[in-house]
């Protein structure tokens, strides 16, 4: 059948649409790519300058990419289950909504937040290239994509099921599901009915919850079987961090805290750092705890000033730190730190910096740092509790010289940058988590509370709500395990998974704030969990950079090619 003939199909298939419509989104982002690279290149190079006077532009360039890629993940997730036979109405209506809607974005303005629109003009974009791209599939995706009829109909397929449990799982194998319903029983009976309460009372994650974790195998998930991991992929990893941010997002980090200083040394470490660390991370014998920020730096890290000095020789060497860092995640209950400082103080920028392993006795509540050279105040925050924040003083705290990660100095940022695909996949699963906690509840209180005589879900704008959130979780969710199978076969994919982080943020904020106003006057009280989930995913847009700072990144690589 020809996109016309297609278009023309009032019951066509939402994937044949997508596949029909695809073309011209792709060459709508070629020429978006030209557009915004003839505004930011000078003498044939990228200038900051002018990348940073067009970051409207330069940005919505980012989030039209992340749409045409969200776009082809939906369809090839639809053509995934079609081949298995498993394409069911409530799959078609979520996928039929959700790239129906983007699809209306693109041409009508993407949200790049509350306030902030972009459109195809901004981007440098003629209107007979715009033209060109609302081809008749495309028109045909909007018109039969997030109409009233489809949300309603969507709406009354997922209640009456166990709401979105299995709606745009991307296909997992017996193992993985598996780990899935493990990880679910888990929360289910050890997280979820104590997580409102640790977030009111500010309360660590109580250390048995943590134990079982480690027994389950989360903190040596994807750590090679020769170091005494599990040796699974990135994608389990995805499956792990979704489940226990769904319960709650402190679990889910705290259960990512120990992948992120795995890969460090697994990259970058020495094979005797290698033998020694990893089999105690795996374990969960040690808790590690990552240490990059500074007050005054934040994501530039090439102005880090936190310095570590070499002292003595031979065995008795040791680095002494001095300097400040902040945001820093469970510091007090951690046994390693991998601390970035600066070990040459006269090679500008990322050059001088290491990376060190630092060892250090586990504090308590009375007594949070119990050695020489380092103190701490905690951070109070709105959300992401269960762990607590610091801002960390070094004054002389000593790291033995042979806890220099790789056992060479200056390589700290490329060792950093390493690990920054991984962690921005593992913000994305997180960030389903908690969209996926949002709906779970919106959804439940949606049915539960009567209101002039009938559920609130029966009224169109509630139940619209419902509809829109289930529809991005699959969307979200299609980009982030994409993002994860490219890990797996090794393939680059920084820009996948900062598309998956920077979408998987906004789609959780949304998720939250609707469930929130689903709820009313009830969502603003602090005895009801939707209102800890409001406050945990607004920290999603924020760490493991920023969303402007994802969508520059996103965008230099674009124009770069």
């Amino acid at each position: 059948m020809t996109a016309t003939a297609l278009a023309a199909d009032a019951d066509a298939n939402a994937v044949a649409l997508i596949a029909a419509a695809l073309p011209g989104f792709e060459a709508l982002l070629e020429e978006a790519v030209a557009a915004v690279r003839r505004k930011v290149l000078v003498d044939g190079r990228i200038s900051s300058a002018k990348l940073e006077q067009e970051q409207h532009a330069a940005h919505g360039l980012a989030w039209l990419a992340t749409y045409v890629m969200a776009l082809r993940e939906l369809a090839a997730y639809g053509e995934r289950l079609q081949n298995e036979d498993r394409y069911g109405a409530i799959e078609d209506y979520a996928i039929r909504i959700g790239a129906g809607e983007y699809a209306a974005q693109i041409f009508g303005g993407i949200p790049m937040s509350q306030g902030e629109i972009v459109r195809l003009p901004a981007l440098g974009l003629s209107a007979r290239a715009v033209a060109a791209a609302c081809s008749d599939a495309a028109e045909a995706l909007i018109a039969q994509g997030n109409t009233p009829e489809n949300r309603a109909r969507f709406v009354a397929l997922f209640s009456q099921s166990q709401g979105l449990a299995s709606v745009g799982d991307p296909g997992l194998d017996e193992t993985l599901e598996a780990i899935r319903s493990e990880m679910r029983r888990f929360c289910e009976q050890q997280v979820t009915p104590h997580a409102h309460e640790w977030h009111l009372q500010n309360e660590y994650i109580p250390l048995p919850v943590v134990e079982q974790m480690a027994e389950l195998g989360v903190f040596g998930l994807t750590i090679p079987e020769e170091f005494g991991g599990m040796g699974l992929s990135k994608v389990s990893m995805c499956v792990v961090s979704e489940e226990l941010s769904r319960g709650y997002i402190g679990v889910g980090s705290l259960g990512t805290r120990s992948e992120i200083a795995a890969e460090l040394i697994l990259n970058g470490g020495t094979d005797a750092q290698k033998a020694h660390w990893l089999p105690k991370i795996a374990s969960g014998e040690i808790l590690p705890t990552a240490v990059f920020t500074e007050p005054n730096t934040g994501s530039d890290l090439a102005s880090l000033r936190t310095k570590a000095v070499k002292e003595g020789q031979g065995d008795e060497a040791v680095w002494k730190v001095y300097g400040n860092k902040t945001w820093i995640t469970h510091p007090v209950r951690a046994d390693i730190m991998t601390l970035l400082v600066r070990t040459d103080p006269d090679a500008p920028g990322y050059r001088g910096l290491s990376m060190l392993i630092a060892e250090k006795p586990r504090g308590s509540e009375e007594d949070p740092f119990p050695v020489a050279g380092l103190t701490g105040g905690e951070i109070e925050v709105l959300g992401y509790r269960g762990m607590k924040e610091y801002e960390l003083a070094f004054d002389g705290f000593e790291v033995k010289a042979e806890n220099l990660l790789g056992g060479v100095e200056g390589q700290g940022f490329k060792q950093l940058m390493q690990t920054f695909e991984a962690a921005r996949i593992q913000t994305a699963a997180r960030a389903l988590g908690v969209a996926q906690s949002a709906f779970d509840l919106g959804l439940r209180y949606a049915q539960e509370r009567i209101q002039f005589g009938k559920p609130l879900i029966a009224f169109p704008r509630v139940a619209d709500k419902l509809a829109m959130m289930a529809a991005e979780l699959v969307i979200a969710r299609q980009l982030t395990y994409f993002a994860a199978r490219e890990k797996d076969a090794d393939r680059r994919c920084d820009l996948e998974a900062g598309m998956a982080k920077l979408l998987g943020a906004r789609v959780a904020w949304a998720a939250a704030d609707n469930a929130l106003q689903i709820h009313g006057g009830n969502g603003f009280a602090l005895e009801y969990p939707v209102s800890r989930v409001l406050c945990d995913a607004r920290i999603l847009n924020i760490f493991e950079g920023a969303a402007e700072i994802q969508a520059q990144v996103i965008a230099r690589r674009l124009v770069e090619g």
